[in-house]
């Protein structure tokens, strides 16, 4: 079964706001980069919040036949980077959202209105 990146980038987004992620991200990417379509970018205030957003995110992209092509960082739980082939989710601890700023690297990218 194959899943559509925009039904992936809904299933994610749900679970990074049921693990109670704060200030989420949605940047549509398409005719940007070839990477990925989606990425997510949001952050946890600890080190347990972290793994469970990623965990959380891990569990329904399974779930929903998605293939995950990699998840590094979940030892340290600083930044989590999800990749789940059209969408990418990063998962900051707080401290780190704040130095690397990945928003504005992708500022060509539109913000994704997620209700």
């Amino acid at each position: 079964m194959t899943i559509q990146s925009q039904e992936l980038l809904r299933l994610a987004l749900n679970a990074v706001e049921d693990k109670k992620a704060m200030n989420v991200v949605a940047l549509d990417l398409r005719g940007i980069s070839l990477i990925s379509d989606f990425f997510i970018i949001c952050h946890g205030n600890s080190d347990t919040q972290v793994q469970a957003i990623a965990t959380e995110v891990r569990k329904v992209a399974q779930e929903a036949g998605a293939l995950i092509r990699g998840i590094e960082g979940m030892d340290s739980a600083r930044w989590v980077l999800m990749d789940l082939g059209d969408v990418v989710v990063h998962i900051f601890h707080r401290d780190e959202r704040e130095y690397y700023n990945i928003e504005r690297l992708w500022s060509d990218a539109k913000v994704v209105e997620h209700v």
